[in-house]
């Protein structure tokens, strides 16, 4: 037995090691193969991302945004991330073998405009909603027939004070992104997004981003098609929502964890569909040395399929990087903030360094500090409040969704009612 449990332990510290090595050197390889012109993506790439605009879009107008905050001049290392963990975990999600991210069968498809009669109107591609049920007296679980996920997902609705279905005006709209293994209900269920925005006349639209969708239509080795969580987002679930519940065309887009990373990445790819950007915790810098081999360790099946091989589809990875797309937030509001991983005051003082809570947030907080420093470098005044210690959990996000509020409320013209 003891030497069973040696073993163990053997395995465990090899495991992990391997981890850190391969983290180390990844990059390295990484830049040598980019430098010597080896595995540049010759075919259509998600890189060009979905800038055609959807007609029944307004055009954004420019709103100022405070200027950034100072950051470090030299980013902290990555933690060693234990083999099949997921230190970005946000929800106690299961991976479905039926859910458009575990139904292998499906990946790769050519998305097909789903045969379901609607009475409501359909987006452009021919999504349609097919169910609406009302979860409260403010809010609605919308079911979307998707041809860009291959099924049917939900999206919850939270309507303002004086929201009426045959209302002729519109609202204005806050898009918020959940965190990866969570579910589409967990803003209405863990934030206090009632209580910080319930009394504007703001709509909130929190639509499903997958078990570990990443906010990004999927590589899959090349071939795009099913899953397409950016089309969905952006191509499907905004249309719906204004063609069906009045949501104006004035919008922010906000997350936490990956769900941050989908607000900015979003904001980059479709310039001036949102007027601002909130990103809690996100992962904002993708391709930062080591952050390869973490992300695709941690997808599980998912593993490359969602941006490619880290360095044969380089360019992919680049492409949904805000880091490296920074310079095209310019002309709209930003706010980021993140933790260091210590233990803050929302924290057990004694949470051990291997918490995926503490890793997790170790891993976004150098990610943020390279956004903040790029977006310095590049011009773009931003807001961040990198608030040191801190970990992975949604009591920093509360907060700091209490604090962005009033410049997002700002943003795109929401009073109280």
């Amino acid at each position: 037995m003891a030497g069973e449990s040696m073993k163990k332990r053997t395995d465990r510290k090899i495991a992990i090691a391997g981890t850190a090595a391969a983290a180390v050197l990844l990059p390295a390889v990484m830049v040598g193969l980019a430098q010597a012109g080896v595995g540049v993506p010759k075919g259509r790439s998600e890189a060009s991302g979905n800038s055609n605009p959807i007609p029944s879009f307004d055009p954004a107008t420019q709103p100022s945004a405070p200027s950034t905050s100072a950051s470090p001049k030299k980013s902290p290392k990555l933690p060693s991330v234990p083999l099949n963990s997921n230190p970005f975990k946000t929800g106690d999600r299961s991976p479905s073998a039926d859910g458009p991210d575990g139904d292998a069968a499906s990946h790769g498809k050519k998305p097909k405009i789903p045969s379901v009669s609607s009475k409501y109107a359909k987006a452009p591609d021919g999504a349609a909603i097919t169910k609406i049920e009302k979860a409260n007296s403010i809010m609605f679980d919308v079911t979307i027939a998707s041809p860009a996920l291959g099924q049917s997902v939900k999206t919850r609705v939270m309507v303002p004070k004086g929201w009426k279905a045959k209302s002729t005006k519109t609202w204005p709209v806050v898009y918020a992104y959940h965190g990866g293994n969570d579910y589409w209900t967990s803003w209405s269920k863990k934030s206090t997004m009632a209580k910080v925005i319930g009394p504007y006349n703001a709509m909130v639209v929190m639509p499903d981003g997958g078990f570990n969708g990443s906010y990004s239509n999927w590589y899959n080795g090349g071939k795009g098609g099913i899953p397409e969580w950016e089309t969905f987002h952006i191509r499907e679930v905004i249309p719906l929502m204004e063609r069906n519940f009045h949501a104006g065309s004035t919008r922010a887009a906000i997350g936490l964890s990956s769900g941050g990373q989908g607000a900015i990445t979003y904001a980059e790819r479709h310039r001036g569909l949102f007027k601002y950007a909130a990103s809690y915790s996100g992962p904002l810098n993708i391709t930062a040395p080591g952050m390869p081999v973490i992300l695709t360790s941690m997808n599980r099946g998912a593993g490359t399929a969602i941006w490619g091989d880290p360095i044969t589809a380089r360019g992919n990875w680049a492409a949904h990087d805000a880091t490296v797309n920074v310079a095209k937030l310019k002309g709209i509001g930003v706010y980021v903030s993140c933790g260091n991983g210590q233990p803050g005051p929302y924290d057990d003082p004694k949470t051990p360094p291997h918490h995926a809570g503490r890793i997790g947030e170790q891993l976004a907080g150098v990610m943020n500090t390279n956004f903040v420093a790029a977006a310095k470098r590049a011009g773009v005044p931003i807001t961040a409040n990198m608030y040191g210690p801190g970990m992975h959990n949604w009591s920093y996000w509360n907060r700091e969704l209490a604090r962005s509020w009033p410049a997002i409320a700002k943003a795109i013209g929401a009073r109280k009612s």
